[in-house]
């Protein structure tokens, strides 16, 4: 069994999302909000730890080695907090009237959320890019989402105060997300020193917990989801929609992020890091932050578009890192430069 599932083109924690996805369709009494198993403080608490380890494993060595490269950064930061943005409000007029609004508005947030690190710097890695310098620019963007995904949500979706969906003020958004999400990536930024070493040599370790929290959220989102008649009322043509306006997303930005990185005459190794970092979105900081904005809305719908999405991404930017790799420049042996 093991043997097939690492031949399918599917991750491994996108299967276990599935099963976590049909388990809270089974029995959504049992983790929805006023279920046995509520899980808000395990998760809340889940949260923190997965961003404190995310700060004791920031090496500054690394970010300042790929500070100074001005033009990466910026195609990176406006692909993710302008582009992206952008592409997500024509989604939400276009699709008005003919997808939920819960579908459209997860949407609008996927295209809201920072980039993801160890995937953007992954497949740099792999496709042979510029590392230093995806290093620094899924850090940023992870920083820079804290503050701008909020800011964008309110604007576009109405989610605080007298808005729609129950996520109260900007202020209550921004003391949340800073105490559950920022202070803990300090903490374990000072904490490197002594841990720093630990959670290098158990990343393996550290990565499960990471995920765990993750379905931990899921599953609660989508046992609320289930509770208020979400998917009865939609059913499988929304997960069909979902799944098409995925791949048009992801085909969007990868075009649009190569376009720039050759027409402004960015190096291949450049050209590397911006693509995929510039193309990448977080599940990682984004299940935890909708949890977080969103208040009371039921999840299911609002997480599912970013969920599509992350399998969308792993799938088509490995081989895409892998063509990369084998174009790539020879070396006096012959081998690939690297």
């Amino acid at each position: 069994m093991k043997t097939l599932l690492n031949r399918l083109p599917v991750d491994g924690f996108v299967l276990l999302m599935i099963g976590t996805v049909v388990l809270a369709a089974l029995a959504p009494q049992i983790g929805a909000s006023d279920g046995p198993l509520h899980l808000d403080v395990v998760t809340e608490f889940g949260v923190a730890l997965v961003f404190f380890f995310a700060g004791a494993g920031l090496s500054f060595a690394n970010l300042k080695a790929g500070v100074t490269n001005w033009r990466l950064h910026l195609l990176v930061q406006l692909s993710t907090f302008g582009v992206f943005p952008a592409i997500g409000i024509a989604f939400m007029l276009l699709g008005r009237g003919w997808l939920p609004e819960g579908l459209l508005a997860g949407f609008f947030y996927l295209c809201a959320l920072p980039s993801t690190i160890s995937t953007s710097i992954a497949m740099t890695t792999l496709a042979r890019g510029n590392v230093s310098g995806a290093i620094f620019n899924a850090t940023l963007s992870s920083l820079l989402g804290m503050v701008i995904t909020p800011l964008l949500v309110n604007l576009f979706l109405h989610v605080g105060g007298d808005g729609g969906a129950s996520g109260g003020s900007m202020l209550d958004q921004f003391t949340r997300i800073a105490t559950q999400l920022f202070l803990p990536l300090v903490l374990g930024q000072v904490a490197r020193r002594w841990i720093g070493g630990w959670v290098a040599r158990n990343k393996a370790l550290v990565g499960k917990s990471d995920r765990l929290v993750i379905l931990l959220i899921v599953y609660s989102a989508f046992c609320d989801s289930t509770q208020a008649g979400i998917w009865s009322q939609y059913g499988a043509i929304t997960l069909l929609q979902t799944g098409v306006l995925a791949l048009i997303l992801l085909a969007l930005a990868l075009s649009a992020t190569t376009f720039a990185a050759r027409r402004f005459g960015f190096s291949r190794e450049d050209e590397i890091a911006g693509v995929f970092c510039g193309s990448k979105k977080s599940l990682a900081v984004g299940v935890p932050m909708a949890k977080l904005l969103m208040g009371d809305t039921p999840l299911g719908l609002i997480v599912l578009p970013l969920m599509f999405y992350h399998q969308l991404q792993l799938m088509v930017c490995t081989v895409m890192a892998q063509r990369y790799a084998a174009r790539a420049p020879h070396g006096a042996d012959g081998l690939p430069a690297r």
